[in-house]
């Protein structure tokens, strides 16, 4: 009787959860009018800006300087020209009530299996990773790299966490690293336990690498350069204060997360997913043993090779090759299938072994499938604009510090609704910016609030990756909320303290 009661009060699953979210944004299309501003976007071919107003009709405008300026838009037309700002931005003062656009039954079905037609690139990744894991898997070559890596580290196990942490920070602040880190999960995941961690501490330390480096954005283009160009200034201003707060928000979260990780290790009761550990464990450390020795001979150290000289190419490939999800895939594909030349196992068993491992993370690429169908019902809603809207009708006439803060907040709020950076800068720089104007203040304030809002609403946020994340790792998403919520918490005070005084400083 017992055990049926503790198992009905269990936290919903990840699927559970982003459907709820769902119905949610759904019942907000009913609630919320739905509205649309002008939309500007720059024609490379016709070397023109494209017009399209609330009703849909699109005009062609020339692309100068002169129209930008009748437009009320405060950009360097340059910014369009030479590619920098390449999605439509919202004309201000262009805000239209429209016609309802209610989310039905029928919307609300439909919005999964749009959101997995719509992210089948990134699903794609996840699949053939998960092939390539069940491969390494099978060869031994991690029960070895672990089984080397704990003796090494023996006595400076949080080392390991600093050094993934910095890593992963480093690359969110410069080229925006998010989803890519999806990557090392199975990769880290058996090392962190193996050294006596739990997985909460595994994903704290890549999550909230990957978090608080793109929240704190020094010259990250997907985020805080084109908000800028949006913005109509300079990504370097504001630059010396981004820094700043990316160092000491690291350094909070470091702080953090070493507490709870020498709780960790002190009594392995004090993990809030203990309960859940063994399970966990065998799904990570199934073949691994820590008395059995795994030689690491030429085979296993060249697959290795191998794997990690993938990460260092893909990294370029996204900052400087302009990358995305079918390059990824197509490098890691290239990777599994080296690894299967390597491996010395026959045709059909490195194939079979290929698909049970991508098999396992088929429940992973499914959540990021319909959490893409919450944003589809928002967008087909229309009412993403008019949250706009909204927000910026809250900060009009505010002042100084309050001005910031409130901004930050706001950014918060729509980086839910719109979770892409860079859709989230080019739509509402144009509305938001010319505010600092009207109260004296620098327009790298409002680029700053909306970097910091929008990465610290993704320490939670069920649209963006960590229910992904988590069903990688198998951690509920209470679990995580018992243990971010805290830090969530004191990361944005320090964010707001950080704005007022940047409001003061400059």
């Amino acid at each position: 009787m017992n055990q049926k009661k503790k198992k009905g009060l269990q936290f919903p699953t990840a699927f559970t959860v982003l459907f709820i979210i769902l119905i949610l944004a759904a019942i907000l299309t009913y609630i919320v009018p739905a509205g649309l501003y002008t939309k500007l976007e720059y024609d490379a071919e016709q070397n023109a800006f494209l017009i399209e107003d609330d009703n849909g009709e699109i005009s062609t405008l020339p692309a100068t300087q002169e129209t930008l300026d009748s437009l009320n838009i405060r950009m360097n037309v340059e910014s369009f020209l030479d590619g920098s700002i390449k999605k439509p931005i919202a004309v201000p003062d262009t805000y239209q009530q429209i016609e309802q656009s209610p989310q039905g039954l029928v919307d609300v079905i439909m919005a999964p299996i749009q959101g997995v037609m719509d992210s089948v690139d990134i699903m794609i990744f996840v699949l053939i990773l998960g092939g390539i894991i069940g491969l390494i898997n099978k060869t031994g070559t991690f029960d070895a790299a672990i089984a080397t890596l704990s003796r090494k580290t023996k006595g400076k196990e949080f080392l390991l966490i600093v050094a993934v942490y910095a890593l992963i920070t480093l690359g969110g602040t410069t080229f925006g690293l998010a989803e890519e880190t999806i990557a090392l999960y199975p990769v880290l995941m058996p090392i962190f336990l193996a050294t006596g961690y739990d997985p909460i501490v595994c994903i704290a330390a890549i999550y909230m690498g990957s978090s608080v480096g793109t929240m704190f954005s020094t010259v990250n283009p997907f985020s805080v350069v084109i908000a800028s160009n949006a913005a109509g200034i300079s990504f370097s201003e504001g630059l010396t204060f981004r820094i700043i707060g990316l160092v000491l928000a690291s350094l909070i979260t470091i702080v953090y997360i070493y507490r709870y990780a020498k709780k960790i290790k002190s009594d392995s009761k004090n993990s809030l997913v203990y309960d859940d550990m063994k399970r966990i464990e065998n799904r990570f450390l199934k073949d691994y043993d820590a008395e059995k020795v795994v030689p690491f001979n030429w085979r296993r150290i060249l697959i290795l090779l191998v794997f990690l000289g993938a990460f260092p190419i893909m990294v370029w490939g996204v900052s400087s090759g302009d990358w995305w999800f079918a390059e990824m895939s197509a490098l890691f594909l290239a990777v599994a299938l080296i690894i299967m030349f390597l491996s010395g196992f026959s045709e059909k068993n490195s194939v079979n072994t290929f698909i049970e491992g991508a098999a396992d993370l088929v429940g992973v690429a499914l959540i990021i499938g319909v959490a893409r169908g919450i944003n589809i019902v928002m967008d087909n809603g229309m009412i993403s604009d008019t949250l706009l809207n909204y927000t910026s009708s809250a900060v009009e006439g505010m002042s100084g510090g309050l001005f910031s803060a409130v901004q930050m907040l706001l950014f918060s709020i729509l980086g839910f609704f719109i979770p892409s950076s860079s859709g989230l800068a080019v739509l509402s720089m144009p509305i938001m910016a010319p505010l600092a104007d009207t109260v004296g203040l620098s327009r790298e304030i409002v680029v700053t609030a909306y970097n910091w809002g929008q990465g610290w609403m993704s320490f939670i946020t069920p649209t963006g990756l960590i229910l992904a994340t988590l069903e990688l790792v198998d951690v509920t998403y209470d679990k995580w909320l018992k243990f971010i919520l805290p830090l969530m918490g004191i990361i944005g005070a320090f964010a707001i303290l950080m704005l007022v005084l940047q409001t003061v400083i400059i």
